[in-house]
């Protein structure tokens, strides 16, 4: 199944894409794609379900977020052996955990907002795991039963505030829009192997970044399973798993994005099933 919200921010309805793409209202159902209807068993419900019954959603409208009410957003640094490779960095041993501040995340389609005085701001597409059932120390070879699907996302960072004023991480990785999550939730029946997605990004119509999550350092099921060791997984948590080769910092001199810059990132698994595409226009923070 494909999951999605749709409408004006802070009005998006529960949706559910249908196999002709078509958006279905699933209102009547849940109120919302989130951590609590995953709990509550909304997967099980939709599978008993004739969806072909539910009211078509008008075309064109607003793509929110896949899921609302993330409590945490999980980010994992260096964790495809070619991005290491392009920064000059030893794969780590174990995986590098920080987080990105929920107020970060925004649509699929949404604009980009370059911060104020930010002179560094990078793309990076990545695999988003969804967490449906809590997980608190969890065996890797269990650990997938507690993924409800997966999302496209891009893990915009700002460089210098990442790298260049001290502390940690998050301040470059949580500005507003740095977070784009969607076009859809696809749940795990659709990607039985989280391995065998091929992920790209393009800025302006070149292809910057062409990966696969083969080449991750660390696979799905293992960081599921460290992560829980260290604090619990909640429904509607969300596990951004690291972006391969092809970032901005990694040219040879860094190219980063400026206002008007268009981006067009998405993943597909090896056996045809899109996680969509997200495309976002880049704006100045004054605009």
């Amino acid at each position: 199944m494909k999951l999605a919200r749709i409408g004006q921010p802070g009005m998006e309805k529960p949706a559910l894409i249908d196999r002709t793409g078509r958006a279905r209202d699933l209102s009547s159902i849940v109120s919302d794609i989130s951590g609590e209807a995953f709990e509550s068993g909304l997967l099980s419900r939709l599978m008993a379900i004739d969806t072909a019954r539910l009211p078509l959603l008008p075309e064109g409208e607003r793509l929110g977020p896949a899921v609302s009410g993330v409590g945490k957003f999980i980010c994992v640094g260096l964790n495809y052996r070619d991005h290491a490779a392009e920064l000059g960095i030893v794969p780590p041993a174990e995986p590098v955990l920080f987080m990105k501040a929920t107020s970060a995340i925004c649509g699929p389609n949404d604009d980009i907002i370059i911060p104020l005085g930010s002179e560094k701001t990078d793309w990076e597409v990545e695999l988003g795991v969804v967490i449906g059932k809590t997980a608190r120390h969890v065996a890797a070879e269990n650990a997938l039963d507690h993924v409800a699907g997966y999302v496209v996302i891009n893990d915009l960072s700002e460089r210098a505030f990442q790298l260049e004023q001290g502390g940690q991480w998050v301040k470059g990785k949580s500005c507003d829009t740095f977070g784009p999550i969607g076009p859809w939730l696809v749940t795990t029946d659709e990607v039985p192997d989280p391995q065998a997605l091929s992920l790209w990004l393009e800025v302006n119509g070149v292809r910057h970044q062409n990966g696969h999550t083969q080449n991750m350092v660390f696979d799905v099921a293992f960081l599921v399973s460290y992560i829980s060791r260290f604090m619990t997984l909640c429904p509607g948590d969300i596990i951004s798993t690291g972006t391969p080769a092809g970032v901005g910092l990694g040219f040879k001199p860094p190219v980063y994005l400026k206002p008007g810059d268009r981006m067009v990132l998405g993943i597909e698994s090896d056996q045809g099933v899109s996680l969509g595409r997200q495309t976002q226009i880049c704006r100045s923070y004054a605009s």
